[in-house]
């Protein structure tokens, strides 16, 4: 079952969190996170609470205190979160995600080398079925 879609200040505090690679209490991604946004600590903490409850976050209590960490693999937030995006706004086709980066100036070696394998995955799986 798909997880409950998320909005962009969602994303960039998992993101945050992802990148963080430890647990973190409420206080440590407030002053982080939240700080450098303007965000009051219990704003953050709303929104931490909400990603739990839609099954992004995890907390274990330590030492008297929560620490949240993120739920799922790196990456399966972001490949949640487009596959959201292609079904729900692009109604289901890629195309128009494949012109937009086809108009794109600035897809790095790196970005085109990664779009060639993925390319040459999707012909294989046809090919396969």
């Amino acid at each position: 079952m798909r997880k409950p879609t998320i909005g962009d200040q969602e994303l960039a505090l998992l993101h945050h969190l992802d990148e963080c690679g430890a647990a973190a209490s409420v206080g440590e991604v407030a002053a982080s996170f939240g700080e450098p946004r303007g965000l009051a600590r219990s704003t953050v903490l709303t929104m931490m609470e909400r990603l739990r409850g839609k099954g992004y976050l995890k907390r274990r209590q330590l030492k008297g205190m929560f620490r949240y960490s993120t739920a799922t693999g790196p990456g399966e937030v972001m490949r949640s979160a487009v596959g959201s995006f292609v079904e729900k706004t692009l109604s289901g086709s890629v195309s128009p995600f494949v012109a937009w980066m086809s108009e794109r100036a600035e897809v790095s070696d790196t970005e085109l080398a990664e779009l060639e394998a993925l390319v040459t995955q999707l012909q294989s799986r046809r090919k396969e079925s």
